[in-house]
């Protein structure tokens, strides 16, 4: 029995066109194309990571994430559960994604714009920094969770394997620049570094920010430091 091989994803192609079409022209290679590993840069939605505690909670004892659709981050999956969450004006956003697997905090991730229809006042943090954030309300189709804490803007953010960090001169923590080119250019400053042997390198902008630069998949886009 033939065994599939697993499709290579779009990055990897679009990295490949890129350098040779530089070469074919003569012109020199910028960072991000001759960088060892192809640039993805991705909107997150609003999403909320939750723990085993919360799930079971919010679906019934024992009940275990489903993956729906598995991410770019290798592990990472959004899961076919949802959930509702309910703001301090009684507003609610419904269908709020859960990605999994489960992890030791909860945290909900909003745009801004979320945040203000549902009349939260949030912070914008690294993810995991939850301390003095608002907490709010979640509901399940088996029950509810308070969350205390935990509901953020999450900070615009690259993701490198160590290799990528060498070759683009950083270490985790430090700050780049993300150019953004097409019809709305600009360039995001500010963006965090997170280095991890598990990571590929992939850059985390919200709706906000992709809504505001018209982010395409053929959107040209550069890390610089």
């Amino acid at each position: 029995m033939a065994v599939q091989a697993n499709p290579v994803h779009r990055a990897v192609v679009e990295h490949l066109v890129r350098q040779a079409v530089y070469q074919r022209m003569g012109k020199p290679v910028p960072s991000t194309g001759n960088a060892p590993s192809p640039l993805v840069v991705n909107i997150s939605a609003r999403h909320c990571h939750l723990t085993q505690e919360a799930v079971e909670a919010l679906f019934g004892k024992g009940h275990q994430l489903t993956p729906m659709k598995w991410l770019y981050q290798e592990g990472q999956f959004a899961a076919e559960e949802a959930l509702t969450l309910v703001g301090p004006r009684s507003r609610v956003i419904s269908n709020l994604r859960i990605l999994g697997p489960c992890r030791t905090l909860n945290q909900v991730e909003l745009a801004y714009t979320d945040a203000i229809a549902l009349g939260f006042d949030i912070p914008l943090r690294k993810s995991g920094n939850i301390d003095g954030t608002p907490g709010g309300m979640l509901m399940g189709p088996e029950g509810f969770f308070e969350m205390p804490d935990g509901i953020i803007r999450a900070e615009r953010h690259v993701h490198m394997h160590p290799e990528d960090a060498a070759h683009y001169g950083v270490a985790a923590g430090d700050r780049m620049k993300l150019k953004i080119g097409g019809s709305c250019a600009v360039t995001f400053d500010e963006m965090l570094v997170r280095v991890d042997e598990s990571f590929k390198l992939e850059v985390h902008i919200d709706t906000d920010e992709g809504n505001a630069v018209d982010l395409k998949p053929d959107t040209p886009c550069e890390l610089v430091k």
